[in-house]
């Protein structure tokens, strides 16, 4: 478990150009702080220790805003950065190398049993807001774009962006259309914009309704 604690500073250093010295890391990152609290935890959990586990996970939730479930296994050099937010499941499996922004939930899809949360391989990227939920994996060398709802499996060297998430980008070669994620469409201004076309579509036809009545009118 100690021997993490090393790499696990060298990894916030490489990932964090704001980070000045280790002192600084070692008592101000709340991603490192919440990192270090789930391998205590983990440790206590895979001894069946699971109510010592949960308090640990808990306090380190409290803490740091970051809520990391004892049984989740998670690698060397995992890094969180502004992690508020992130939620890692029971049954997630975290490899080497991937860093994880805030906002990020690796959860489940439902009330079954066994594994039912995400596989991150070796330097994926997850951005901002993401959300990969259920039981399937996550290929190396992958990025999620901030936001992306990723339902089913990532093969390696991917970019997936967009809800639901859709890869755009493998092996560094395009995927079907490009799509702008800094441009995403707004679900609810779209609907206002539909709305208000069937309006003008309506306004038109009683307008054309009327006008034989009163072209009726005045020939009278």
């Amino acid at each position: 478990m100690f021997r993490h604690f090393r790499s696990d500073i060298q990894a916030v250093f490489e990932n964090d150009p704001a980070a000045r010295s280790r002192f600084e890391v070692v008592f101000t990152y709340s991603g490192l702080h919440a990192i270090w609290a789930h391998r205590i935890a983990h440790y206590l959990y895979r001894k069946s220790w699971y109510t010592s586990a949960r308090i640990v996970s808990q306090v380190s939730r409290f803490m740091t805003g970051i809520e990391i479930h004892p049984g989740a296994r998670i690698g060397d050099r995992l890094f969180i950065d502004h992690g508020m937010g992130v939620v890692i499941g029971e049954t997630c499996e975290i490899g080497d190398d991937v860093v994880i922004y805030q906002g990020v939930t690796l959860g489940g899809t439902g009330k079954e049993k066994g594994k039912r949360h995400p596989t991150i391989g070796n330097n994926v990227v997850i951005g901002s807001g993401a959300k990969v939920l259920g039981s399937f994996s996550i290929g190396d060398f992958s990025n999620i774009g901030s936001n992306a709802v990723v339902l089913r499996e990532v093969p390696m060297n991917c970019t997936v962006v967009g809800n639901p998430g859709r890869v755009v980008k493998r092996d560094g070669q395009r995927v079907g259309d490009r799509l702008d994620h800094t441009q995403l469409p707004d679900p609810v201004i779209e609907m206002f914009r539909t709305m208000q076309k069937e309006i003008d579509e309506l306004k038109a036809e009683l307008r054309e309704a009327r006008e034989p009545m009163v072209g009726g009118e005045r020939r009278k």
